[in-house]
């Protein structure tokens, strides 16, 4: 399989936000404190299905913007995946969406998309990545912990807004430079 990345353009706008980002919850992450520093061990849960909501934005904004990139993964000259980026107040340039469609995950594309972003970054001097994510998004804290990511921090409270009854626990992961 012959992966390219390509940075978002005029010519392929119609490619953002059309991966299949669908997922079974199998497990998810419980979080613990040892030594001041926030670890975790995976617990099963009942399986359910979990689908992100689709953010809009306008393409425009992302093109010819050293403050804003979408990169897409096409494997085989077929859609694989996308990352969006931009500079976060803090500095750190922040993973705004990261996903690989279904039938290409566990094939690399998630880790050539985070190289991506580590590339962008660093030519733009940004002093890290920083993402947030979901305790019961697995395999996606397993991708980014084993790229070198730090859980950073949590939030119990962010998605009860949205979903009072949830127990989502909003996770913050960098990568320092």
């Amino acid at each position: 399989m012959e992966v390219v990345i390509r940075k978002l353009s005029r010519q392929n706008t119609g490619d953002l936000n059309q991966c299949d980002g669908a997922f079974t919850v199998t497990s998810q992450l419980v979080l613990n404190m040892e030594d001041g520093k926030l670890g975790y061990v995976v617990v099963p849960v009942a399986p359910y299905e979990k689908r992100y909501s689709i953010d809009e934005i306008n393409a425009g904004d992302y093109v010819n913007n050293p403050e804003k990139a979408v990169f897409f993964a096409y494997a085989d000259g077929e859609l694989a995946g996308q990352i969006r980026l931009i500079k976060w107040w803090n500095a750190y340039a922040y993973i705004d969406d990261i996903v690989v469609d279904v039938k290409y995950r566990r094939k690399g594309i998630g880790r050539m998309l985070l190289a991506k972003a580590v590339e962008w970054a660093k030519a733009g001097s940004f002093p890290g990545l920083a993402l947030e994510t979901q305790n019961n998004n697995v395999a996606g804290c397993s991708l980014y912990k084993s790229f070198g990511f730090e859980l950073g921090g949590c939030d119990r409270f962010l998605y009860k807004g949205l979903h009072p009854s949830t127990d989502e626990i909003a996770l913050y992961w960098y990568l320092f430079f």
